[in-house]
């Protein structure tokens, strides 16, 4: 694994089981395989506070911005399969 994954999964890392679980799913099924754009809005999703991701991902809140809600759909629906 090299030391930008490695990062990456210590920034998956959460107060919330609930979330490392849903971050690091993505992490390792869909984020080597996605795009540059995608991958930089995976980088803003890992910015944002525990509080603001657990809405997204089990509260059914929407981000704001066009790109970060398509990728927190995205999201759901890996860990939902």
């Amino acid at each position: 694994m090299n030391s930008e994954l490695k990062r990456l999964r210590w920034q998956c890392r959460r107060g919330a089981k609930e979330l490392d679980a849903v971050l690091c799913r993505y992490l390792d099924g869909s984020y080597i395989k996605a795009g540059s754009s995608e991958q930089r809005l995976f980088l803003q999703l890992l910015a944002l506070e525990d509080d603001q991701l657990l809405a997204y991902f089990f509260a059914h809140a929407t981000p704001e911005t066009e790109g970060l809600k398509q990728l927190v759909s995205k999201i759901r629906s890996t860990f939902m399969d």
